[in-house]
């Protein structure tokens, strides 16, 4: 039974690793349920305090997930039309994966800007603030990964 949780463990870390990149899947919810796994077998027990931890960074960077993109829209002198082309980009590209969730948040935000009346130069600069969000996102839902895979290998040295 032991060696099955830490399969299931190890399977769902790493498929929330690949879920950082491909959206389909809840990237850090995955791994994260994959430290839970770990924590119910007989060799790991996380301590409260390290559980608290690891729950609180994976809800901060799934909050900054969802904020970050188009915080910076706005940040980078988007307009209200620039910001929710944004939004409305990241839902259209998620049926275009990979690249419409990438690309799908960039176009929407120069949509946006463009049926502002906005310039072509404002509406390339808040398409490049939400391109920057999703990045930055994406690196740091990886990092978060990269803390549970730690945990993950630490448990077994």
């Amino acid at each position: 039974m032991e060696i099955a949780l830490y399969i299931i463990s190890g399977i769902l870390i790493l498929g929330g690793l690949v879920g950082c990149i491909l959206p389909a899947l809840p990237g850090l919810p995955v791994s994260y349920a994959g430290i839970l796994v770990l924590h119910f077998s007989d060799r790991v027990q996380f301590t409260t305090k390290e559980l608290v931890f690891l729950t609180a960074i994976m809800i901060i960077a799934q909050v900054l997930d969802y904020i970050l993109p188009a915080w910076l829209t706005k940040k980078v002198g988007g307009s209200r039309l620039g910001t929710i082309g944004s939004i409305v980009g990241l839902i259209v590209g998620f049926f275009f994966q990979p690249f419409g969730l990438i690309l799908g948040p960039f176009l929407g935000a120069i949509v946006g800007e463009l049926m502002n009346g906005e310039g072509t130069k404002t509406a390339l600069k808040s398409g490049m603030g939400s391109f920057l969000g999703f990045i930055l996102t994406t690196g740091l839902k990886m990092c978060v990964c990269g803390i549970y895979i730690w945990y993950f290998i630490k448990s077994f040295i």
